[in-house]
């Protein structure tokens, strides 16, 4: 018995003292830490065309319609003579064409704060949606723990689809809303609350669609500041103090009215605005530019118009002479030596020219 025990107790010591080849000291994690987060080269960037001061896509879109693009009278896939409403078809075959073509979404409020995380030689791209259409993301029903049932064809449908085909792929996106939020009277508290929680924004699109540009400084804080309030009541500190003009009015930056959307007061509250999207046209510069300016933001129309008119087609032929493409580290800003006095040198961020 004596014999089991020692052989027992030296198993147990030589054990312990061949800790190095069970168990990692901190320095040896600490190292390993080192090895994956490599110091990339200038022929990195060269090989990866890195440039973080391209052109940001942000693109606009209002309602998704269950349709083939052989269901509508218009080009492509528009619903609408004016392109504002599109097929699911067409729709599912953007989101291919981003990831296919290197985009990767980010949130809208990280292109605003200047955070883009994506991964080296990608380019970051920002969905938004108007209006708050109840085909954005159609409830059918609730299943038996009392979620909602989402239709696979609705905008959220389609996004979440992706999500399980791309992995890798960030979707996101941000709502725009009314005052009748989703149309869904039943469900519109648990639509907003699903939302935020399954990594999608909810902005401010005015109570009733106002045209900012025809009416006075009282209407414009009321218009602006209940659409917060409601926000406010369903899912407090939640949701992101960005408006989307509707009609892009009042159009300039200088109108009287910027100033009380920007600041508005409402039933003894102030809402701050800190960006205002405009309808728009092309993609926007980047947020480490000393071109950009966060407080009122160019967007894309997404819809067909045969390559002409900024559309979709246009747009992404522009944007290959000049997008934004990342060197997958949020903390640096890397640009080619020719864009050197275009850089924003007040950030508090290292900037790398190469």
């Amino acid at each position: 018995m004596k014999k089991i025990v020692i052989l027992l107790i030296i198993i147990l010591l030589s054990g312990c003292g061949n800790k190095e080849n069970n168990v990692k000291d901190d320095n040896e994690v600490k190292e390993e830490k080192k090895e994956e987060v490599k110091k990339l080269t200038v022929e990195d960037y060269q090989n990866n065309n890195v440039d973080e001061l391209g052109e940001v896509p942000i693109m606009m879109y209002h309602g998704i319609h269950d349709k083939k693009n052989s269901e509508t009278n218009y080009t492509g896939g528009n619903v609408d003579k004016d392109g504002y409403q599109r097929t699911s078809e067409a729709f599912e075959a953007d989101l291919e064409f981003y990831y296919n073509e290197g985009y990767r979404m980010i949130r809208l409020s990280d292109y605003v704060d200047g955070n883009i995380d994506v991964e080296l030689g990608k380019s970051p791209i920002i969905l938004t949606f108007d209006d708050g259409l109840s085909n954005n993301i159609k409830v059918t029903g609730l299943d038996d723990k009392g979620e909602i049932i989402i239709d696979p064809k609705s905008a959220v449908g389609i996004l979440e689809s992706f999500k399980k085909k791309y992995p890798d792929y960030n979707v996101t996106a941000t709502f725009f809303v009314n005052g009748g939020l989703f149309e869904q009277k039943e469900y519109n508290d648990k639509i907003l609350k699903w939302l935020v929680n399954h990594g999608y924004d909810i902005g401010n699109h005015t109570y009733s669609h106002v045209n900012f540009s025809k009416v006075d400084s009282n209407d414009t804080m009321e218009e602006v500041g209940s659409v917060y309030k409601i926000l406010d009541e369903i899912i407090p500190g939640k949701y992101v103090n960005i408006i989307a003009l509707p009609f892009g009015s009042p159009y300039k930056l200088e109108h009287e009215n910027m100033n009380y959307i920007f600041n508005t007061n409402y039933n003894g509250k102030t809402y701050v605005t800190k960006s205002a999207l405009r309808v728009g046209w092309k993609a926007e510069s980047s947020p480490f530019s000393t071109d950009f300016n966060p407080k009122f933001l160019k967007r894309i129309r997404a819809y067909d118009n045969n390559g002409e008119e900024f559309d979709i087609e246009m747009n992404f032929k522009l944007l290959s002479k000049n997008r934004y493409i990342s060197d997958g580290n949020v903390n640096t800003i890397v640009i080619p030596n020719s864009k050197a006095n275009l850089v924003n040198t007040d950030l508090k961020r290292e900037i790398i020219q190469y």
